[in-house]
């Protein structure tokens, strides 16, 4: 069956047009309700939201739609989506939904999804849903004696907090640290900040006045100048930089240099190794990390395991493979014996930990090691062509294979379609950024001119 809601990180598009809609979002409260009854206890489900004013929309009708089938509803508010994971199994609730487009504009919005074990949904479980949205009238309702009650959590940012400050490591403050925290005005506008206070840092906060509009905008992780500026002006030791829903981040040193998620990947992975917790001998990244970080980890004795796009599919890989650390390049990092999720807040503690005890600066803690030159370009696709279509044609084939002729080995080409966009990315990478530049430019070209 074709996936018609479901992309690669539960359901996200324009608020209030379909796909997220007030009708679909209760219709999917209603199918994804009905599958996670079962056995005769009280069913609950939690429901967490970033800072985007469409948030008001679907909150409530999600809410209705969980209620009709029987099970409570636990507000959460304003929390990041690792702190609906968390909460869903530490509360033994059904499942747990995020409502957040991640480091999208307002404008947009999303419905995350989470079972009882605290995970994202795998492509099953998707899939079925999926089944009971297209047959929607065979959805049974509860009786008017058995419909759902709804409640506040007041403490679910404490909770949260707490949790968080109990993955730094007990022997270690942040006493002294001059730290900048980006929150993009997005879903840790107020847990970030604590945390950083609460271990000892002097805190230097930045996008953390959310008005329902600018989540994102020029700011968090995938707008660091905000961020990098800060660190430089006010003389701190790092920058963090964190999305719309906390689940990823990019750091600076205290230059204001920007450290991407392979970096990240790199320090975490060199810490744990060398303190004999990193399990699986290696890291599992996804297609588009830097074959730097592939390199230096086979010096450090460990290997590099890609997925396809999608930090749920880097958990499904590291929960079936027995890795406890993973993540993105663009900042999404998984560390499971903490979290279930990408969560940049105990990511960068995690940082923080090692620069604190090499007692050097971040610049000379966070560069393990040299990124190849790499180019991404997205190619927007407008004539309505579907992508798949777009990416089989003879021309777009002769193109990618033309490319990596010229690479001749000392690079790769990697061409995606995106899963929330009507998107082709081009990316490629090697050793010459010209030619680097020269590869990607062709197939873009190529492609724009046959849509």
């Amino acid at each position: 069956m074709s996936r018609k809601y479901f992309g690669t990180d539960g359901i996200r598009g324009k608020a209030n047009e379909e796909p997220v809609t007030a009708e679909i979002a209760l219709a999917v409260a209603k199918a994804a309700g009905a599958h996670f009854l079962r056995g005769n206890h009280r069913h609950t489900v939690v429901i967490g939201k970033d800072t985007r004013l469409s948030g008001y929309l679907l909150e409530p009708a999600l809410t209705a739609g969980f209620i009709s089938v029987g099970m409570d509803v636990v507000l959460l508010g304003p929390v990041p989506t690792p702190a609906v994971g968390m909460l869903t199994r530490s509360m033994r609730a059904d499942m747990g939904v995020m409502i957040s487009a991640s480091h999208n504009p307002f404008e947009d919005n999303g419905i995350k999804l989470f079972g009882p074990d605290g995970f994202k949904l795998s492509d099953d479980v998707e899939a079925k849903i999926e089944s009971r949205l297209q047959d929607n009238c065979s959805i049974p309702l509860a009786s008017s004696t058995k419909l759902g009650r709804a409640r506040r959590l007041d403490d679910a940012s404490g909770r949260y907090i707490e949790f968080v400050k109990n993955t730094f490591p007990k022997d270690l403050r942040l006493d002294g640290m001059k730290v900048v925290i980006d929150c993009a005005n997005g879903a840790a506008y107020k847990v970030a900040p604590t945390v950083l206070y609460e271990l000892g840092a002097e805190v230097i906060p930045v996008a953390v006045t959310p008005d329902g509009f600018n989540i994102n905008r020029d700011c968090g992780a995938t707008a660091t100048s905000l961020m990098q500026e800060a660190v430089v002006a006010h003389g701190a030791d790092i920058g963090i930089a964190l999305d719309g829903d906390a689940d990823r981040l990019i750091l600076a040193d205290e230059h204001g240099q920007i450290v991407d998620g392979d970096q990240v990947m790199a320090i975490i992975a060199k810490t744990l190794h060398a303190r004999e917790l990193l399990k699986g001998g290696g890291v599992v990244a996804t297609v588009m990390s830097n074959m730097g970080l592939e390199t230096y980890l086979k010096d450090l004795g460990l290997e590099l395991i890609r997925t396809p796009v999608g930090d749920r599919y880097v958990v499904q890989t590291m929960r079936e493979q027995g890795y406890n650390l993973g993540g993105e390049q663009s900042g999404h990092m998984v560390i499971s014996d903490h979290t279930t999720t990408g969560d940049g807040l105990i990511a960068a503690l995690q940082v923080l930990a090692a620069v604190i005890r090499a007692d050097r600066p971040a610049s000379e803690v966070v560069r393990g090691f040299t990124p190849l030159p790499q180019l991404l370009k997205n190619v927007r696709i407008t004539s309505g062509v579907p992508l798949d279509d777009v990416l089989s044609m003879n021309k777009v084939q002769e193109a990618i294979k033309a490319g990596e002729a010229q690479l001749d080995g000392a690079g790769r080409v990697l061409i995606r379609k995106s899963g929330t966009e009507p998107l082709i990315r081009v990316m490629a990478e090697g050793e010459d950024s010209d030619l680097v530049s020269t590869v990607v430019s062709e197939i873009s070209e190529t492609i724009s001119n046959i849509t």
